[in-house]
């Protein structure tokens, strides 16, 4: 009889938590609403401020009474640019932390490792900002930037079409597998204009010491311009020998990731200029449009970059879909509201945002040309509208 007893107790105690770990997983009943985000906070190439912008929203939100009376709780992770940690740190937001969908992520790597987990398990993701060839692959993710290979295209079209640039270099810091996709991203721009690089190298480090044998290797192919993936300490970098060498005519067209107060405070010679087709709407003009952004990034003492603009967009995207919702905010619902839901119009983009369409890459992606003057030491915008690529 005893054990009898015993053996019910403990089938009552694992239905029960079985029961629980089911609440959790579909963020049911009026518990918190459970969000989370896999970032590269530490490693060669960080994005800290998407993730801290989109716990700004969320924050905010709760102040106000969150949604429908229930509070989100954000939980941020850092994969530290590791595949075995962003694998773990998927698996613990998924599964052990049981989130309804993930929101803000920022990484060098985490589509790429973790996007068929992330189908297996349903769960949807609106990446604050897309880094790797595996955010712009899966149904299941949909970044609110246009990610780097497409600002590349659009970088040299605007080099070659509005600047009427010819003799574009390339020059390609290749993390993981992201080598395919830029040279499809100048494939691109070769099919729109019908021209091709007089120089591509993709031998170019990320965290080089000294860039000059690279600047005096494009300088005697003859390169009117350089084209570069770089971040933000590598461009300088970059810049810098093209300085050294007195190579004052070149124009560089770099991506959104030298886009910061910083970098145009540290250089002084741009040479012919640094162009950057900015993938939100420029941040260091004074307009109504990013009114809203940068009053909330002032507030939490964050950074005013695209990736904060991007880890913004993300949050106030999901608050819109999670207010949407009626009944049960689970993560069944949460894929259902995103993949079903209306383009939401937002002057920080160029484009729409719907999640279905973005995910499918199914959208004309654009950034808005802003250029730094030497000597300015601050940005300009360098036109008056958007420039966009056609949908693929």
């Amino acid at each position: 009889m005893k054990k009898r007893l015993l053996a019910a107790a403990a089938l009552t105690a694992a239905a029960a938590l079985a029961l629980s770990g089911c609440a959790g997983s579909d963020g049911g009943g009026g518990g918190p609403i459970k969000l989370g985000s896999v970032n590269t906070i530490s490693g060669p190439a960080t994005f800290p401020e998407a993730s801290q912008a989109a716990k700004a929203v969320f924050d905010e939100v709760n102040a106000k009474g969150g949604i429908n009376g229930r509070k989100i709780e954000y939980k941020i992770t850092d994969d530290k640019a590791d595949p075995a940690t962003a694998t773990a740190s998927a698996r613990q937001l998924i599964g052990s932390d049981e989130v309804v969908a993930l929101v803000g992520s920022a990484s060098l790597l985490d589509c790429e490792i973790n996007a068929k987990y992330y189908e297996q398990e349903q769960v949807r993701s609106i990446q604050g900002i897309g880094v790797d060839p595996g955010c712009f692959k899966s149904k299941n993710i949909a970044p609110v930037n246009i990610g780097p290979f497409n600002d590349t295209t659009l970088t040299m079209l605007y080099g070659s079409e509005k600047l009427g640039l010819s003799d574009l270099c390339v020059f390609t810091s290749v993390i993981g597998s992201t080598g395919p996709s830029y040279k499809a991203a100048v494939d691109r721009w070769s099919s729109i204009t019908g021209k091709k690089p007089v120089l591509i190298d993709d031998t170019v480090p990320y965290g080089g010491a000294d860039y000059t044998p690279y600047i005096v290797k494009a300088k005697k192919a003859g390169c009117k311009a350089i084209v570069s993936n770089a971040v933000e300490p590598d461009a300088i970098g970059q810049i810098k020998a093209a300085n050294q060498q007195g190579w004052d005519d070149v124009t560089f067209l770099f991506l959104t990731s030298t886009y910061s107060e910083s970098f145009a405070k540290a250089v002084s010679n741009s040479a012919a200029g640094v162009y950057v087709p900015a993938e939100f709407y420029p941040f260091t003009e004074d307009s109504d449009v990013n009114a809203d952004w940068k009053s909330l990034m002032q507030k939490n003492d964050i950074t005013l970059t695209s990736f904060s603009q991007g880890g913004y967009l993300s949050a106030t995207f999901m608050v819109e879909v999670l207010k949407s919702i009626k009944g049960d905010i689970t993560r069944e619902s949460v894929a259902k509201a995103l993949d079903e839901m209306k383009p939401i119009e937002n002057q920080m983009i160029a484009y729409p945002y719907q999640f279905k369409q973005v995910a499918a890459q199914d959208y004309e992606p654009g950034g808005w040309p802003v250029v730094l003057k030497s000597g300015t030491n601050a940005w300009a915008k360098a036109a008056d509208d958007w420039l966009k690529l056609p949908s693929k």
